[in-house]
Order: structure tokens, then sequence, then C-alpha cells
């Protein structure tokens, strides 16, 4: 009789998190899988994400690859489990101050010429702020993504090139958490959905959505 082959650890996983506005949410996310959050607004969608990334107070355990969260530095948490918020900090005044010498983004990827890293962060639109911020993100090669509303602020164009920049990080065995209040997006980018309402996380039925 053959022996039984172990099953790596989901790349994210989380345990029984309780936060301001929820509890006890558990999720698995496997290499390569992206997992789309909806919910309505003000269910707590973006304290979920801050929680996991360690960003705001919260009771339970979240891990990478089998690895819990406690045995991170902070610091190498958050490089690890890169979040995105809907509205980035920026400390510096010009864009390239975010991202390492040694790095090069993908600019191009996202429709961002080579000359935004000398862009004022001030004189930048929303959507150019998000997509910077998503590559300020993957320059540092996280394990695992937690997106919100990466999207909300760009064209179809710059939307679909996001999409495809998160598709690659996925095939190379990327996790990600992508919130998003669109139900066709939802259907596009993931495999499984997620709803959070009343404080419970629940699989959502982005099918009736789209029919509603």
């Amino acid at each position: 009789m053959d022996a039984p082959i172990d099953k790596p650890p989901p790349r994210l996983e989380v345990r029984g998190l309780s936060g301001s506005v929820f509890h006890d949410a558990s999720l698995r996310i496997a290499a390569g899988e992206c997992v789309a959050l909806t919910g309505p607004s003000g269910s707590g969608k973006t304290v979920l994400l801050r929680a996991i990334a360690d960003l705001d107070p919260n009771a339970g355990e979240v891990m990478l690859d089998g690895e819990p969260r406690s045995g991170f530095p902070a610091s190498a948490w958050r490089k690890a489990l890169a979040l995105v918020p809907a509205e980035p900090a920026w400390w510096g005044t010009r864009v390239g101050e975010h991202f390492p010498d040694d790095g090069e983004p993908q600019l191009a990827a996202l429709g961002l010429p080579k000359e935004a890293l000398e862009w004022e962060v001030a004189r930048c639109s929303s959507g150019e702020r998000q997509r910077l911020a998503l590559l300020r993100a993957l320059i540092l090669a996280p394990r695992a993504l937690l997106l919100d509303e990466p999207t909300a602020n760009l064209d179809a164009d710059s939307r679909e090139r996001v999409e495809s920049l998160v598709a690659e990080f996925r095939r190379k065995g990327g996790a990600v958490l992508w919130v998003t209040h669109d139900p066709e997006q939802a259907m596009r980018v993931a495999g499984r959905r997620l709803l959070l309402a009343h404080g419970e996380l629940s699989a959502a039925d982005v099918a009736k959505e789209l029919n509603a």
C-alpha cells in the first residue's frame, strides 16, 4: 500500500480571526489561487484585510505556507503578505522614492511610462496612484496579495492591465484575496467568492448577484 501523499499547506490560511466588525473569519487560499471578497459597503472588508495584514487589532491566527504570523517580524510579515489599500499611503514627494534602487517596476505592463518614477506623487491621478501602489507591492516579491478595490478608479484598459498583471503573479504561485464590488470582475478574476455581511464570512453566490 502506497504511503499517503502529504498535501502542501495553503499559501494563505486564516483561522478564527476576529476584529472590530467581524468575528470567527476563516479562509484558505492555495498557491496560484484568487478568491474574491464581496459584501455591502461598510461590512468590514477593508478591516478584514487590515487585520490579516496585522495592521488593526485582531484575535486569531494567520499563516503563510503553514508558518504562523507570530513567527514573523512585523516588517517581514508585511513584505511576505502585501496589502494594496484602496487609498495607498505615500511618504515621499517623488514616486521613485517608494521603490528600491535595485528594483525595476513593470511600469509598461500597467500603461505607465518609465518617466513615472520621476513624477511627483501629488500630481498623480487616483488611478495612477493605484497602479503604482500595486507595482510597489509586487516588487517586494510577496507570497500573497491583499487587494482592496485595486481597479475602482481605472478605465477599462487600465483595469484589464491590472487583472493581467495579477494573473501573472498567480501563475508564479502567488495567492490573492481581492475585494471588489463588481460581480462581473469577481467572476473574471477569482475561482471562488466569499461574502462578508453582518460580521460573518461565508461563500458567495456571485452568479445570483449578476442575475439580480
